[in-house]
């Protein structure tokens, strides 16, 4: 797991083995986020109940990475009702017709709560970069204008955590051909999944320039080596545990007459 430290250095996902678990066995895994469950639940009932923060979780990754892993494992990890999921597909015409930041706008997660954006406006300089969908000056101009829009995040006491799901070029070949192989699987295949497996130099470029330009110190990239989904789920767990334990969110603690009160309780009838 590493942060993305843009500031200092240009970031190369070919720096970061797509296999690496830190050395930590599988058990231990296990066994680590049985330990951190009961914390994570009670910091985020501590979030929803102050309801003066929240936090913007932002999944990007190759197909097959484990976006939508990623999200099932979150949910089980956390009281649902404070956690709202949004997929990211191709926008509509008429969301096209707005700033490409727009529709993402709307999906903001409220004080309290935690959001999930499965893909994100980071497409648009992504698959907008490769596919030539976009000028180069405009490319350009986004990342800035999304260094902007996260640190008016921050300021609004929303914390953006970006995490890159990263896996090996083998990796993938082995997810997609066990979607073909296994008949339950199957509906996840596209063909267009070839297509976009044969621009893979063209997206690890992209990539890299985007957590090179779009790390900063208030919004910094997380790279998440995902070939084992276990210590993916791992990782993803501990990074929002850690981001948390730092917003350190408290328990509104109103001092209400308690001996009036119970005397306003209707009895037992």
């Amino acid at each position: 797991m590493l942060k993305a430290r843009a500031w200092n250095r240009k970031v190369s996902l070919a720096d970061v083995d797509p296999g690496d678990h830190l050395g930590i066995k599988r058990k231990k895994l296990e066994a680590a986020r049985q330990k951190y469950g009961q914390e994570l639940l009670d910091l985020q009932e501590r979030l929803f109940a102050e309801k003066k923060q929240a936090i913007l979780i932002v999944l990007q990754g190759l197909d097959t990475s484990g976006k939508d892993g990623t999200v099932r494992h979150v949910l089980m990890e956390t009281n649902p009702q404070g956690v709202h999921v949004r997929a990211f597909t191709a926008p509509t015409p008429a969301e096209r017709d707005h700033h490409f930041l727009w529709r993402f706008k709307k999906e903001l997660p409220r004080p309290g709560h935690i959001t999930i954006f499965n893909r994100s406006y980071y497409e648009d300089v992504l698959i907008a970069r490769v596919k030539g969908l976009a000028s180069p000056k405009v490319i350009e101009s986004r990342y800035a204008q999304i260094n902007r829009f996260e640190a008016g995040l921050v300021k609004s006491h929303v914390v953006p955590l970006k995490i890159c799901l990263h896996i090996s070029n083998e990796e993938q070949r082995q997810r997609l051909l066990t979607r073909l192989k296994t008949p339950e699987k199957r509906w996840k295949f596209s063909l267009n999944d070839i297509k976009e497996r044969a621009l893979w130099s063209e997206y690890q470029e992209a990539f890299n320039m985007l957590l090179t330009r779009c790390s900063t110190p208030a919004a910094p990239w997380y790279i998440v080596p995902a070939d084992s989904k276990a210590f993916r789920d791992w990782a993803v767990s501990r990074l929002l545990l850690e981001t948390l334990r730092e917003m350190n969110p408290r328990i509104p603690m109103p001092k209400p007459n308690v001996h009036s009160l119970i005397r306003q309780l209707p009895p037992v009838e």
